[in-house]
């Protein structure tokens, strides 16, 4: 991938490429299409960095803006659930891990009934149950797509490997200081006190 320079972007390209966050699949959606840097060699996409990174200040800002108990994030995927708890103990918006209930948006009678103002999802493939319901309650939502994704019901794409252990744990990682540098509480120039490692699944 050729130099982008490393000011425009929240985090050194290298940090990126380094993490795979840029690594799709062999198949791809024509919804990606838009979102595919190139394609290798040996069939795999290579997803365009730089409108990761855009996306990901967009979904920080759409974040930042919701009160944090009203801000629902989700993995069912396994690489995706140590991410996805460590940015709800940062920055305290919902999470679902693993298995969403059913219901859970849609039925007001069940226990685990919540009224999120925004969505975010790690796969829309295997979040898919909650993101049928967000969208039939008219709930915004934001996924971490790959090349083979569809972004159907999706109002904010993130283009990124969404099944590497690095790669999600680098895109939460960068979310989370985001989100507390749009709400104030963090300085543009003061370092993130939380590492990588911090969001990385370890199994």
């Amino acid at each position: 991938m050729e130099e982008l320079g490393e000011v425009e972007l929240l985090v050194p390209q290298d940090v990126y490429l380094q993490n795979g966050v840029h690594i799709g699949t062999k198949q791809r959606s024509g919804d990606m299409k838009p979102y595919i840097f190139r394609i290798r060699p040996d069939g795999v996409a290579i997803l365009d960095i730089r409108k990761t990174d855009e996306k990901l200040r967009l979904a920080s800002k759409m974040i930042a803006r919701e009160k944090p108990e009203k801000v629902l994030v989700a993995s069912a995927r396994h690489h995706g659930q140590q991410p996805v708890a460590k940015f709800g103990e940062i920055t305290g918006v919902k999470v679902s891990l693993g298995r969403f209930i059913p219901g859970s948006l849609t039925n007001p009678h069940l226990p685990t009934f919540i009224e999120p103002r925004l969505v975010m999802v790690t796969d829309p493939a295997a979040d898919k149950q909650l993101l049928d319901e967000a969208c039939k309650m008219g709930i915004p939502t934001i996924g971490i797509c790959n090349s083979d994704n569809s972004t159907a019901m999706l109002d904010l794409v993130i283009p990124a490997n969404n099944r590497g252990r690095r790669s999600l744990a680098l895109v939460y990682w960068i979310l989370a200081m985001q989100v507390l540098r749009e709400r104030g509480t963090l300085a543009i120039d003061q370092p993130f006190p939380y590492s990588l490692e911090d969001f990385e699944t370890k199994t």
